[in-house]
């Protein structure tokens, strides 16, 4: 159904361009207590038992419940100014820009990673096996439980988005907010996962080496999640979008208008105003005087994750 100016208005008033995802908040929120709760019990211990491999996990964690603390707090924000008239297109890069600074907090967490092994590799440490095997191995079922809560809300909220699919069309998207969070979660498990690993042949095999070699790979993978998660948030929020598909889908509209090769598009900007939506602003020069803004609207149309177009046409004749 081709969408008129009332229909884009009053299509950014009821959605404002908002991830909607229920679910992802709630699952966000309860990682975020499950983690401050793991991060003080680690630090407690650490501190009762004189371990400094136990509060070193503690305070590593603290960056974790930093981000995905963040992560909620986007959802809160998102959810309670989305009818505020002052966001031209809602607040869905709320969550977008949540995402990208808790991809810069994985870079920082990677950061003290490389430090911190760099540090044991040169000067070796005692290790506490015992301790440091109990801490990684509660620490890992911590994030797989985590991992669980978040990977269902994300189930949940695609679930939520194909529901309404008759609606929106192509409406459908990567809640970059949720995905930072569940990086967070993942990239926590398997660093635990290498630490386990490393302590054990430690233990066993007297490999004391292990344990800053597997810090340095940890470090590496983090590093490698969280430049993916920035380019991926980065590019939404330079509006770098000039590359996808409903770009040519934009000037296929034009191409196939009637009277071909009397109208051509001489300027076109598209951006993203939702997980799957866009607006676009274009600018045509025509021969064809009964050619009409709303027609271009109207053609637009048949591409439902176009909700908002703005367009300019010059007759040849005033040019």
């Amino acid at each position: 159904m081709p969408k008129t100016d009332h229909d884009l208005s009053r299509w950014a008033q009821q959605h404002r361009y908002t991830t909607e995802n229920p679910a992802a908040e709630r699952g966000t929120r309860a990682v975020m207590w499950i983690t401050i709760a793991t991060m003080l019990l680690e630090i407690v211990a650490g501190w009762w038992y004189n371990s400094m491999a136990v509060l070193a996990d503690g305070f590593h964690m603290s960056s974790h419940a930093l981000a995905i603390g963040l992560a909620a707090f986007a959802y809160a924000a998102a959810r309670r100014y989305r009818s505020d008239p002052s966001f031209a297109f809602g607040t869905w890069k709320i969550e977008v820009l949540a995402g990208y600074t808790s991809a810069i907090c994985l870079l920082g967490v990677a950061a003290a990673m490389i430090f911190g092994s760099l540090e044991r590799l040169f000067v070796p440490q005692a290790i506490h096996y015992p301790e440091a095997m109990a801490v990684a191995a509660f620490g890992l079922l911590v994030n797989l439980a985590c991992a669980l809560i978040l990977g269902q809300a994300d189930s949940h909220g695609h679930g939520h988005d194909h529901d309404h699919g008759h609606n929106h069309g192509h409406l459908q998207h990567e809640d970059l907010n949720l995905k930072a969070a569940y990086v967070h979660v993942i990239t926590d498990a398997a660093t635990s996962v290498l630490a386990i690993a490393a302590l054990a042949g430690g233990w066993f095999f007297g490999w004391a080496w292990l344990d800053p070699l597997t810090g340095l790979l940890g470090a590496g993978l983090v590093a490698l999640w969280s430049k993916k998660l920035l380019a991926q948030t980065g590019r939404v929020l330079l509006d770098r979008e000039m590359d996808h598909p409903v770009v040519e889908e934009i000037r296929a509209v034009i191409d196939q208008l009637p009277a071909a090769g009397q109208t051509t598009l001489t300027d076109l900007h598209v951006w993203r105003v939702g997980g799957g939506a866009y607006a676009c602003a274009l600018s045509l020069l025509t021969h064809d005087t009964e050619l009409t803004p709303l027609a271009i609207r109207t053609q637009l149309g048949i591409h439902e994750e176009i909700v908002h177009a703005t367009v300019e046409i010059h007759l040849c004749d005033e040019c």
